[in-house]
């Protein structure tokens, strides 16, 4: 008599092998770097390391031997009274020298010859409170065409009171203005990109100036008497 047997009797698998495959596929693998390349991987990051501590060191002293300037920025010392004294044997007339105090920044002071124009100047540049620019010209020949280059053609666009006198406004339209002031004998001109305020607070300091010195009575260019 045969002994029954059930549809799933036979040889038995081993049991791990299953499990041992699933969980090698679960694994990530790990590539593995020859020694060889990992040795040549780690000398070219060192080179690198290497020849930019080098190249810190060469740019290192470059800057420490020059220093940032402050933010300030360069101011140079001079004296505009001091210019204007010595420019007055030349010019014929006592330049004006306007005190500002500490307000505005002197960037040039200088007697010009007029070679090109015709019309010999004074000039002065200056920084204003608010880091713009208006350049003050100053002269005894004054003529409609070297005004007009002076204002850049600026037609006039008004008055401004200013020391106590009326200065004449000419505007371009386009940031640039002028004050332009006939008084005691000399024409002086202030143009520039600056607000009107310190537009006034020079034109103030410049009326201070005329004021305090000799009113201009003979040109540079007029004869001398017999």
């Amino acid at each position: 008599m045969q002994e029954a047997t059930s549809p799933s009797s036979g040889p038995a698998r081993p049991s791990g092998r299953p499990r041992a495959a699933d969980s090698s596929a679960d694994t990530p693998v790990k590539p593995v770097i020859p020694a060889a390349a990992a040795k040549r991987a780690n000398a070219s990051v060192i080179g690198m390391i290497i020849a930019l501590v080098l190249s810190i060191a060469a740019f290192l002293p470059v800057v420490l031997m020059n220093p940032q300037p402050k933010s300030e920025g360069y101011r140079p010392d001079i004296d505009v009274a001091s210019v204007a004294r010595n420019a007055a044997d030349v010019a014929g007339f006592t330049p004006v020298a306007p005190d500002t105090g500490n307000a505005f920044r002197v960037n040039y002071a200088r007697w010009e010859a007029g070679t090109g124009s015709g019309v010999p100047t004074w000039e002065v540049g200056y920084v204003t409170p608010k880091t713009s620019f208006i350049a003050l010209v100053q002269t005894t020949q004054a003529n409609p065409t070297w005004l007009l280059q002076q204002t850049k053609n600026a037609p006039v666009t008004g008055s401004r009171n200013a020391g106590g006198r009326e200065w004449e406004l000419r505007d371009t339209g386009k940031g640039e203005k002028s004050m332009v002031l006939n008084y005691r004998g000399s024409t002086v001109v202030l143009s520039g990109a600056a607000q009107l305020d310190e537009f006034a607070t020079l034109a103030a300091a410049v009326v201070g100036s005329l004021d305090a010195g000799p009113a201009v009575t003979v040109s540079p260019s007029s004869p001398a008497a017999p």
